[in-house]
């Protein structure tokens, strides 16, 4: 038994780095594509300036990829200490942890920005099922998806309770609706649509659906310990 699970490690770990290299790839493919828009507001955001990084999409775009190497760092630190401890799972742990905060937190301030009539325009809704989803675009689509697919990824990774697709469903879905209600308070010049919910919560689930075979489930959770039998 210790031969044959000496030899399946190779391939886990070849697995690992193979991911690890296709995310890689994704990322900077993806920072190719869209490169010129990135670096229209590089200026801005280099010189810590709020106006035209911060209050832009392409200038939260470019932070959040610049902040890659950063959090790739806290995964290593959260990683690290999580070993001392025993803890088998420490770096698909500290990985789900940090992907949920780095991978939502940009989305939702771009999904939060203000228009140009925020403040005085007052709130807008849309509550008829799929009327919005024909003017949204690809581009709207796409980046309707992306809202929660981080969440949706890492979070049954991270939580057991959180592991099955309605979960996910309802864990999308839920944060859309505090999103678009969010949006609508506030005044910030947005349609608060229904169908915004639906794309952000399917996003979720097929975000879910590719991290599933590493989902955290009850049946990973230790077993609790017997008392020895008495002797005699």
């Amino acid at each position: 038994m210790n031969h044959n699970a000496s030899l399946s490690a190779p391939p886990r770990r070849t697995r690992g780095i193979v991911l690890l290299s296709l995310a890689i790839l994704g990322v900077a493919s993806a920072a190719f594509v869209v490169r010129r828009p990135l670096m229209m507001s590089a200026p801005m955001c280099m010189a810590g300036r709020w106006h035209g990084c911060f209050d832009t999409f392409n200038g939260v775009v470019l932070m959040t990829l610049v902040g890659l190497p950063l959090a790739a760092l806290v995964v290593w630190g959260l990683a690290r200490r999580r070993r001392a401890t025993g803890d088998t799972s420490a770096w698909r742990m500290s990985l789900a942890e940090v992907g949920m905060v780095h991978g939502t937190v940009p989305f939702l301030w771009m999904t939060m920005m203000p228009g140009a009539g925020a403040g005085t325009v007052p709130g807008r809704v849309s509550l008829v099922p799929l009327r919005d989803l024909l003017t949204m675009g690809p581009a709207g689509i796409v980046g309707n998806l992306l809202v929660f697919a981080a969440l949706g990824f890492f979070a049954p990774m991270r939580f057991s309770a959180l592991a099955s697709v309605p979960r996910v469903l309802v864990l999308g879905a839920g944060c859309s609706v505090l999103v678009e209600t969010a949006q609508y308070v506030l005044r910030l010049d947005r349609v608060s649509s229904v169908d915004d919910v639906l794309v952000n919560a399917a996003g979720a689930v097929l975000a879910g659906l590719a991290s599933r075979r590493w989902w955290r489930t009850t049946a990973e959770a230790p077993s609790p310990r017997r008392a020895p039998a008495p002797a005699g």
